[in-house]
Order: structure tokens, then sequence, then C-alpha cells
């Protein structure tokens, strides 16, 4: 990144303000400037100013299928008066179950543009789910007036259980549904003056989204985000980096739109900016990241957005080809990471091959939730590790609250909720007296005597616990000690040990541990591979390392064994972005927590309390 970005960025700047007993306020010390009506206005803006840029494009083969500002812009359009003529309820949502491509998009902002909200579905609820329960849950709880879904053949399951829906788009195999509707045939309609009148009448607080929350505290909670939130939100980030507004903004990415990283921040980033968006039909697991690696090659993108597990995924391919190394970091301008921590080894390695050809890229992240749309803080300035999350953006205000040993943190600004849909009881839960979003994670100062030094993420003040000693655990930090320490040994864990004397890990095993049984097609229980001498051997001797670090009980696990069985969608142990519901696992899994803490030693527990280690 060349020194002229740096020099555009603006100087780091949070204001401290005390209100006694430990807590304070945070605040940036630039002030938010004016935004956006809708997301709409965007649209229209570069329709008209950069009609012939290519706007978003998807994979078609060898080939990229892709349309123009204007285009897009005029099917948005046709498409809106085709849901006019529909006659639908108002107030009902549109429903999107199938995943990111351009009729995706085309229907997300054809809805948006004359105020009908729109949800766009984690396809872990309408493809990859062995039941449609949680489908059918969502249905029942929105009351959709219309559900769309790409391809009816490979979302037949899906459709047919959202048979309540009045209204069925497809855009493939409607022969596979033949009550539904096409939307070439809504593409092609003639826009009147009524899509005119109809976005002229949305205001910043019209409901643009219902975004279900990832569950990772129970049953998916209705965000209600509206237009407000999300332009308030681009104009944060854009005063932030100030570059995206002077730079070309070229992105390839796979997030789902199902979730607010993907949409709200980068989906809308595109927009907002007038830059040109590849959807990547790959992704960071086995079977799809080398269609990712192939779209990087022919995109290079100037900015790339993904999670930690992104990131490592992708490692594995800058290290063995250093064509695509340096191909990767030579078009980039920023490297972002959210969703989780990256993790020390990682960030070093990808800052040590960036500088080995020479690249100046700059490594950053945000920090932010669903009802947040999503940024809350912002990190604009050069970090020599992972864990800062920057400082709170222009407009927000961050309220830190001592919350056992953590200081507890809460939201508010233009960006922030105002309410889940049709819940006024958790709504009102879900802020303090002052007004403040209690997001339920917890943070500190980097530099308690600097507040423009950043904010280190302390993990979710849910998530942690106390042992009988009265000790607080942070879950987080154990979480971080165990990637350390067990690597590819294990390849995620649940932390154990709420009013018990010590600390326990209930681990998923990796493909570390299995290639270690020799079991290279994966299907060995836990219990199967702990009855093998080599994994027992392996697992103590990280437990080992990881306890001799350990500062004291509230860091140090003594006992540790292996699920049998991988975590659960259905069951609610694993949210539709991937990660463990801690919370859930721990009532779901209760039986190996009972054989972690039980009186009489278990051949199946690795401990370092006696001799069954």
């Amino acid at each position: 990144m060349g020194a002229h970005i740096y020099a555009q960025m603006p100087t780091p700047s949070a204001l401290k303000r005390d209100l006694g007993e430990g807590s304070f306020i945070l605040e940036s010390g630039n002030e938010l400037k004016p935004y956006d009506r809708c997301v709409g206005d965007w649209l229209e803006k570069w329709a008209a100013e950069r009609p012939d840029q290519l706007y978003i494009a998807e994979r078609n083969g060898e080939a990229w299928r892709s349309l123009t500002y204007k285009a897009f812009r005029d099917e948005v359009r046709a498409i809106a008066q085709g849901l006019i003529d529909l006659k639908l309820p108002e107030g009902q949502p549109l429903m999107i179950i199938s995943g990111n491509s351009i009729d995706h998009a085309l229907m997300k902002m054809a809805a948006m543009h004359i105020g009908i909200p729109v949800t766009s579905v984690s396809v872990a609820y309408s493809l990859l789910s062995k039941s449609h329960d949680r489908l059918l849950g969502i249905v029942k709880r929105l009351r959709p007036a219309v559900v769309f879904a790409e391809d009816a053949k490979q979302f037949k399951g899906a459709l047919e259980a959202c048979a309540a829906v009045p209204v069925h788009i497809v855009s493939r195999e409607q022969d596979q549904f033949p009550a539904a509707l096409s939307l070439r045939q809504l593409s092609q309609t003639q826009p009147s003056a009524e899509v005119d009148k109809r976005f002229a009448q949305i205001t910043p607080d019209t409901h643009a989204k219902y975004m279900l929350t990832s569950g990772s505290t129970g049953h998916p909670k209705v965000v209600v985000n509206t237009q407000r939130m999300m332009c308030s939100n681009q104009q944060m980030i854009a005063q932030c980096y100030t570059f995206v507004e002077t730079e070309p903004v070229r992105v390839l990415d796979w997030l789902p739109w199902s979730h607010t990283f993907g949409t709200n921040h980068n989906f809308n980033l595109v927009l907002r900016n007038g830059g040109s968006f590849y959807i990547d039909n790959g992704k960071p697991v086995p079977s799809l990241i080398e269609a990712t690696v192939r779209n990087l090659r022919e995109v290079r993108p100037n900015l790339y957005f993904n999670v930690p597990k992104g990131y490592e995924a992708l490692l594995e391919y800058l290290r063995q080809d250093p064509q695509l190394c340096d191909e990767f970091f030579s078009s980039l301008t920023l490297l972002f990471y959210a969703g989780a921590s990256l993790s020390q080894p990682v960030w070093d390695e990808l800052r040590s091959l960036c500088a080995q050809g020479g690249h100046d890229v700059f490594f950053t992240t945000e920090w932010g939730a669903t009802e947040t749309a999503p940024a809350i803080t912002n990190v604009h300035w050069h970090l020599d590790k992972p864990g800062n999350i920057g400082i709170p953006m222009p407009g927000v205000s961050m309220r830190f609250v001592p919350n056992g040993s953590k200081l507890e943190l809460r939201i508010k600004g233009p960006n922030v909720f105002t309410e889940y849909l049709d819940d006024p009881e958790i709504t009102a839960q879900a802020f303090d007296d002052m007004g403040f979003y209690c997001i339920g994670d917890a943070g500190r100062l980097s530099d308690p005597n600097n507040p423009s030094a950043g904010i280190i993420f302390d993990g979710r003040v849910s998530e942690d616990f106390k042992l009988s000693t009265g000790t607080w655990v942070c879950v987080a930090s154990v979480r971080a000690a165990v990637h350390k320490h067990f690597g590819p040994l294990l390849a995620d864990v649940v932390v154990t040990g709420h009013d018990q004397d010590y600390i326990g890990l209930l681990g998923f095993p990796g493909e570390g541990l299995r290639a270690l049984a020799g079991d290279t097609r994966g299907g060995f229980s836990g219990t199967e591979l702990l009855a093998q001498t080599a994994v027992r051997d392996a697992l103590l001797q990280a437990l080992q390392a990881m306890a001799k670090e350990a500062k004291g009980s509230s860091q140090r696990a003594c006992v540790l064994t292996l699920l049998d069985a991988p975590a659960s969608l259905d069951l609610g142990e694993v949210t539709d972005k991937g990660n463990l519901n801690q919370r859930k696992l721990l009532e779901t899994r209760k039986t190996y927590v009972e054989r972690l803490y039980a009186e009489q030693g278990d051949d199946t527990v690795i401990s370092l309390l006696s001799k069954n280690g």
C-alpha cells in the first residue's frame, strides 16, 4: 500500500469520559458527517455517474456474468414493478433462501427500493440442514409475503417447507416447482411512476432488512435493520478508511449475505463507494478453496475481507505458490479480518509473505454485531499484532462497565438498532438505563493512559464463568491457548468448569489427531481415537505444555476428553456462521462434562490430576 493511502487516513482520536466506580465512556474525537437517506440512493447515483462501470459479477463457467451499474439499476426497477403488481400484503418481508448471486442481489435491492424489508436466510437452514424445522420457525415468525430461491431443483425441499408463503419466485428449474413465478418474467416488467413514488417515500427509519442473529446465546432473534443504520455505518467506515472514496474499490467476496459482515459491511461498502463486487463461488473449506484461489488470480481484488479460518486455508496456497502470493499481495490495498481474532502465527506469516515480495498492505479489522449494522470500532493505523479492535467510529459512544473481572462493552449510535421485531420485552432487556445496547462482549483499553491506542477484545461476558474458588475464567483466552498448543490436533474445543475446581476441555478431533491414528477417512469416534496410545500421548503433551504456560487456575486446563459426534446445526450446537455455541454444547454434551469431573477415573479422560493420563 502506497504512502499516500496512509496519509489519507485520519489520526486516531478517542475521548474518554469517566463516570465513576470504574465505568467510563469512550467516543471518537471526530464528528460523524451527514449520511445518505437509503442504500437505493447509492445505486441511483452510480447508475447516473458511472452507467457503464462493472458493478457486480459472478462466475459462469470459464467466464463471468456481469452487470453494469445502469443495467443493474434498470433490472432492480423492473423487478420492483413486478413485486408491486403482485399486490403483496404491506409490511411482510421478502425471504431469500439461496446463497449469494446476482439474482439474490437484484431481489434484495428491488424489494428495498420500494420499502419491502428483506430477510436472507442462511443456506445452513434451507439446504444443509437435515430438517427444515428452523426454516419453518423463521417462516412462522416473519410471515413473509414472498420467498425467493435461485434454483428450484436444488431448493425444492426448502420451497415445499415454505408452502405457507403466498408467493414463490425462482430463477432456474421452474419446472421442478411449477407454482413458482419466474424472476426473468418479473425483470421484464415495465416500471411505472409507482416505483419512483414508493422509492421517494423511503426514510432513514424505513425497515430495510430483518436480520437473524447467529443464535450463539439461544434461538435467533430478528433484528430490525433500518436504512439509517446501514447508511450511517458506511459513512463512519468511509471517514476511517478515507481511501475508499478516492481509490476504485474492487472486491472478491464469499461471505454470506445472510450475515451482517457479508451484506451490510462488504456488499454495502462496494455499493456506497461505486466499486465492483465479484461474488466468490469458493469458500475456505477443502472442497471449495481451489475455486477461491482461481478467482483471486483473475479478479486480483484491492480490498480483501475474510474470517481467520479463511486466511488459514488460503495460507496453504500462498506458501506453495510464489506467483499466486505475489499476485495476491501486489494488488491489495487492504487486508481485513473479522468474525474472530486472527491468531498470532497466521498474522506473522501473512505479514512475512507480504514483506518478502516488497509489498506494503494495510492489515486491519473492525468489531461489531448484527444489531449495529455492523461496525462499531475501527483500526485505521498500523498494528504490530492482532487483538486490537480499534477505537469507536465517528458517531459511536461506548460505555465500559465493570462486570466481574472484566469491563463489559455497551454501545450507542445511529447505527445501533432500536428493536427486535415484535419482541418488546427482549428489546427492553437489550438496553441499559442510559440507553446503551448491551452487546455482551468485554474489552479493555490497550493503554489506559492513551484511549486513542485502541481496545483489546476480552471475550464474551455471557460465556465466561467462575470456578468454585470464585476465580473468573475467560473462555476466549483459554480457547486461544488451546489453539496455540494443540494446533491441528483439535478442530475446536468447548471450555468447561463452571462451579468446578478446575478447567476442562471437550475437544472435537482435528486432522492432526486423526493422522496419528491412521484415520484417513475421518470415521473414528472420539472414544476410538482415545484408545490409540499415540493419540493419548500427543494430547497429554499438549495439555502439559498449555498448563506450563498458564498463569494460574483461570488459564490452566487439567482434564480433556474427545467428543464422539461433530457439532450439530439442527441441535443448535453450531451457529449459521459455523461458530460453536458454547452454552448450548454444555447442555447437549452434559454427559461428557460429567465424565470430566467424575470422582472415579475414566479411560476416556486425559488428566493432569491422576495417573489416567
